[in-house]
């Protein structure tokens, strides 16, 4: 199983931007970006399919976050625009999906970088 280190968090004013990395120590099929605030659920943020470069995005960030890689790093990005203190969260990196690499099903997550976003 890979593992997954995201890097990248930090703070930011509302409307700014942020670039979070994740460098995976191996291929995998199936990579995925997820938020959670304490005492909340785990969201989902965005997924891809690494072989095609598809992605998958939810309803809160379409528009503003985009996910990308380079696939020869095996390393996926998350790159946030107009930033809203609702995205304040800790974000994680996660990997090894047996299912579809946009449902929920991974296996395997990294220690979250934190994101705040002051307004």
């Amino acid at each position: 199983r890979v593992r997954v280190t995201e890097s990248g968090g930090g703070s930011v004013q509302a409307g700014g931007s942020l670039r979070l990395s994740c460098a995976a120590s191996g291929y995998t099929y199936c990579m995925g970006w997820f938020r959670q605030a304490p005492g909340k659920g785990r969201e989902a943020v965005a997924k891809m399919t690494t072989v095609s470069g598809a992605t998958y995005y939810s309803d809160s960030v379409k528009g503003r976050f985009t996910m990308s890689q380079n696939g020869a790093a095996h390393t996926v990005y998350l790159q946030m625009n107009n930033l809203t203190p609702e995205d304040t969260e800790m974000y994680y990196c996660a990997a090894d999906n047996p299912g579809s690499c946009s449902s929920d099903g991974y296996h395997t997550w990294g220690q979250g970088t934190q994101v705040t976003v002051s307004s």
